[in-house]
């Protein structure tokens, strides 16, 4: 397996988890009385480019990044 496809089979790992991990974090706020509250707030973000969100929703969106680079950061040396 070549060095690329390593890579490859790693981020797709990696998307998964954050996929899944999003879809626990959705189901369980559309298990609460008022998910329409969600739906708006996920619909804002969703048409908010990056630079316009507030930092609290940038900051997440860095998290996310970080666990990126976590993955890709030894093979950068």
């Amino acid at each position: 397996m070549t060095n690329e496809s390593k890579l490859r089979e790693i981020l797709a790992d990696l998307a998964h988890q954050q996929w899944s991990g999003w879809m626990r974090y959705m189901l369980k706020r559309l298990e609460e009385p008022d998910p329409q509250v969600w739906l708006d707030r996920w619909r804002r973000q969703m048409e908010t480019p990056y630079a316009e969100l507030c930092e609290s929703e940038k900051e997440s969106d860095r998290k996310e990044a970080d666990r990126v680079l976590k993955v890709i950061r030894p093979l950068l040396k």
